[in-house]
């Protein structure tokens, strides 16, 4: 009976020992896995680790980056202003000289309507001219026909003066008619001299007229030049104000350019931040698990 019951016992001691044994058994396969997933971890940190310094010099490359387009951004962002400066001043001087193009034709047409006045006064004054040459070429038939005729009545005095010279009171008739005869011709000889040197004075007129008309030719035709200068000058301006219009729309699309991929360099830089933080945090709890 000692020894069934030794036996008994020694059949639960060995049962006991099995489960131990089967316990320690567990155990050792649960510390390998342990190990095991704490050797994974150990190479996801470390892989972990050199990805996180590979983000960190990409981040660093990314921050140089992100100066040198925030400087390029602040050179676009000066140019911009100094091409909006240069704008406003250009668009200015288009706007005087639009105004000086505008006196200068002003100006112009009133020295055209000066000139055309005095175009019609220099016609008036040549037809006056030509009706006071026509009035003396009558006056000088007349004052012909006048000689004419007293050297016919002198003729004719003497012949009657020859033949009869007992006609006395005849003679003096003659003598009276020749006197007023004489006298008219005196008179027209003073009215002559009056016309001709009113003609005299028209010519004066006349050629000061043309010299003024001249001289305004010249002044019209001078400002004719400037006026085609400031055009073509106004030309150029409104041909580089254009040019500079699209150097700044050039300009303000590369800038939208480079704002969006600031922009797109930004969300990328965030989520790499976040991601490295993820990273950390699970570094950490590794860690404290460790």
């Amino acid at each position: 009976s000692i020894i069934r019951r030794q036996r008994q016992e020694l059949k639960i001691l060995i049962a006991e020992l099995k489960d131990r044994d089967r316990e320690l058994n567990d155990m050792v396969a649960v510390h390998e896995r342990h190990i095991q997933a704490w050797e994974d971890d150990r190479q996801k940190i470390l892989a972990l680790a050199e990805r996180c310094s590979l983000l960190s010099s990409e981040l660093n490359e990314r921050n140089a980056v992100i100066k040198s387009l925030t400087q390029k951004l602040k050179v676009l962002e000066s140019q911009h202003n100094d091409s909006k400066i240069t704008l406003e001043n250009t668009q200015q001087k288009f706007k005087e000289l639009t105004q000086k193009v505008t006196d200068s034709s002003a100006q112009c047409q009133a020295l055209e309507e000066k000139n055309q006045s005095l175009h019609c006064s220099i016609l008036e004054l040549s037809a006056k001219t030509g009706q006071l040459q026509a009035r003396e070429q009558e006056l000088l038939a007349m004052l012909q026909l006048k000689d004419k005729a007293l050297i016919e009545t002198t003729d004719q005095i003497s012949e009657v003066t020859s033949k009869f010279k007992t006609l006395e009171s005849a003679l003096r008739t003659a003598k009276s008619e020749e006197f007023s005869r004489n006298r008219e011709h005196q008179d027209l000889k003073l009215t002559l001299n009056d016309v001709m040197v009113q003609v005299n004075k028209m010519k004066d007129i006349l050629s000061e007229k043309m010299k003024e008309s001249s001289s305004h030719q010249e002044e019209i035709s001078h400002l004719k030049q400037e006026n085609g200068c400031l055009k073509s000058e106004l030309i150029l301006a409104v041909e580089e104000a254009q040019r500079k219009d699209q150097l700044y729309q050039f300009t303000k699309s590369k800038q939208v350019r480079i704002e969006k991929e600031l922009s797109s360099l930004r969300q990328v830089c965030v989520k790499q931040q976040r991601d490295l933080h993820f990273l950390h945090i699970n570094l950490d709890s590794s860690e404290d698990s460790r």
